[in-house]
């Protein structure tokens, strides 16, 4: 089944220096039909002022990825971790027991990210953080895995059975994507307009939540940047 969340229909909240969007309850807003799809509980489609940011605050036991997709993101935490990432690149950061984070744009220009949090599969880990980098090229029309739990060069590792996937499809090419029986898919449209399975359009900003569908045919007539989550 394949379910359309249209880009209106998320929860939106403006702060002035900050423009959110969110996919699932989250801060002031909250649905009971709407936490979480499988392990993925937040995604927040965020646009941060210049040299604003998110304070200093807590996490514990979740599995926190930010993709940067323009501008820059700078991270900061207790452990000792301390980077600044821009597009090409993903921050993940895993909570475990309990850490402290920060999250600035360091620059005069806003920041554009999406913010991904996901369960994992294992409680009380050592909080950890990483910054791993990808070539934006290779993600043209084809799916480009950027964070993983088989992690690898240009691969963040992920506390959790899941893979995140960028792609950039130029106008007519269509990929193809599998997975196991009785996993879950979620896919967002970056930009540009997407049709699933030849039949179930989605435009810039919206999602699909999809389950018992184990092929899925991702298609663009005039071009389309999407992620596709791999969910248990």
């Amino acid at each position: 089944m394949i379910r359309v969340y249209p880009a209106e229909s998320r929860f939106s909240s403006d702060h002035g220096w900050l423009q959110s969007n969110f996919s699932f309850s989250f801060g002031d807003y909250y649905d009971p039909d709407n936490t979480e799809f499988g392990p993925l509980c937040v995604f927040n489609d965020d646009t941060v002022a210049g040299h604003r940011g998110f304070g200093a605050h807590p996490h514990r036991e979740m599995e926190i990825v930010s993709i940067v997709l323009r501008g820059q993101l700078q991270h900061e935490d207790s452990t000792g971790h301390k980077a600044v990432t821009g597009y090409g690149a993903v921050q993940r950061m895993s909570a475990g027991t309990g850490i402290i984070h920060s999250e600035v744009n360091p620059a005069d220009e806003e920041v554009e990210l999406l913010q991904i949090w996901i369960k994992p599969e294992e409680r009380q880990l050592a909080p950890s953080y990483e910054t791993s980098e990808y070539n934006p090229t290779d993600m043209l029309n084809k799916l480009l895995p950027v964070v993983s739990h088989q992690s690898g060069p240009g691969i963040a590792h992920i506390h959790q059975q899941t893979t995140l996937y960028l792609s950039e499809l130029e106008s007519g090419h269509t990929i193809k994507f599998q997975q196991e029986h009785g996993r879950r898919i979620y896919v967002f449209v970056i930009e540009g307009i997407l049709t699933l399975n030849g039949s179930t359009v989605l435009n810039r900003r919206d999602a699909a939540r999809i389950t018992d569908l184990h092929e899925l045919e991702l298609h663009t007539e005039h071009g389309s940047k999407l992620l596709l989550i791999d969910l248990p």
